[in-house]
């Protein structure tokens, strides 16, 4: 019966030298799980930065900086001067150069606290191989300018470049508008009942020469051209809100009308069937003759009088008028001495036909 007892005893030996040695082994799994996690072309490769530095990982910005100072000045190729027994990395020119490129690399790891980080997590984690790999090339490869920033410089700027671009044409549309008889005649009557053109003259008698009198009453045609006159269109005065910055800023706000408008539109003309008002008579009239608003706007008040008393809402009578339209442009080209060549040069001599002319 003693028998069997003798296994056991073994079995208890053996189970207590395997807890003898399984911390050693565990020191050493985690040792080799650290070293694991330096790769080549990661940070600083197979070399522990902080070892680099000869620093802890507890090390705080100061104690990097410093250590990083002292071995610059050491291992610099333009200063460097090996010493006698000097076994560091650096002993050779060449060698000192490889050195003092490690330790700058080692530097710029961990100077930066996400970088640091990133480097801290692959010490302890060198499972995540290629997670390391993103983190490490995401940082290094992001702009070093914050997108946000470039992108409001650049609709800054674009923005400024409408405005100029608009007022410029705003002041050319100006410019013709005093040059045309009608709009020039009436400016200057309004100009003499208000007394505008002989107050420049008395100014400018004995001050002034006749050229600066004339550039003087020629602006003030102009102002009140720019006050009498509302243009519409791509000449119109420029508006702060039409610009791009204020376009995008405001763009919230008009998605949220447009909803509201169309809401309310749905609501009362398709679900409770209330008749047009002017107001929504021109907008199916400007979407059927698919023009933007700006151009819309741009049109006589005769005109949009006349699409109203021809009830061009209704989708019968924009059908007539559109084919009234087309023939009568083809009457005017037919009668075009230019659209005759053109036709007659397209029959005798136009693309598709060779030809031997001596001209």
């Amino acid at each position: 019966m003693a028998a069997p007892l003798a296994p056991r005893g073994g079995a208890g030996v053996a189970g207590r030298c395997w807890l003898v040695l399984l911390p050693p082994l565990l020191l050493v799994l985690l040792l080799a799980r650290s070293a694991g996690a330096l790769v080549e072309g990661l940070y600083c490769g197979t070399r522990d930065c902080y070892e680099v530095l000869g620093v802890s990982r507890t090390a705080g910005k100061a104690e990097i900086a410093r250590a990083y100072r002292q071995l610059a000045r050491r291992y610099h190729p333009d200063r460097y001067r090996p010493e006698p027994g000097d076994e560091g990395p650096g002993r050779t020119p060449q060698s000192a150069e490889e050195a003092f490129l490690l330790v700058a690399t080692a530097y710029e790891t961990l100077k930066d606290e996400e970088t640091r980080k990133d480097y801290d997590y692959m010490l302890d984690h060198p499972e995540e191989y290629y997670s390391h790999y993103y983190h490490y090339y995401s940082r290094r490869l992001a702009p070093k300018v914050d997108v946000r920033v470039v992108i409001l410089v650049s609709v800054c700027a674009i923005s400024v470049f409408q405005f100029f671009s608009w007022w410029n044409s705003y002041d050319k549309a100006i410019s013709y508008l005093a040059t045309v008889p009608k709009y020039r005649i009436q400016a200057m009557e309004i100009a003499k009942q208000q007394g505008l053109l002989r107050k420049a003259k008395e100014k400018g008698r004995n001050k002034k020469s006749k050229e600066e009198i004339r550039d003087e009453e020629e602006n003030i045609i102009k102002n009140i051209i720019k006050s009498k006159i509302d243009i519409k269109g791509g000449y119109q005065k420029p508006q702060i809100c039409d610009l791009l910055l204020f376009q995008i800023l405001l763009a919230p706000f008009h998605l949220c009308s447009y909803i509201v408008w169309y809401c309310r539109w749905i609501y009362n003309f398709n679900i409770k069937g209330k008749e047009y008002g002017e107001e929504e008579r021109l907008y199916i009239i400007r979407k059927s003759m698919k023009m933007s608003k700006s151009q819309f706007d741009s049109l006589e008040d005769h005109q949009k009088e006349t699409f109203l008393k021809r009830e061009l809402w209704i989708k019968e009578n924009y059908e007539v008028y559109k084919q009234e339209q087309e023939e009568e442009l083809k009457k005017k080209l037919a009668n075009d001495p230019r659209w005759k060549r053109y036709r007659r040069w397209m029959k005798n001599e136009g693309p598709g036909r060779l030809t031997f002319v001596d001209d």
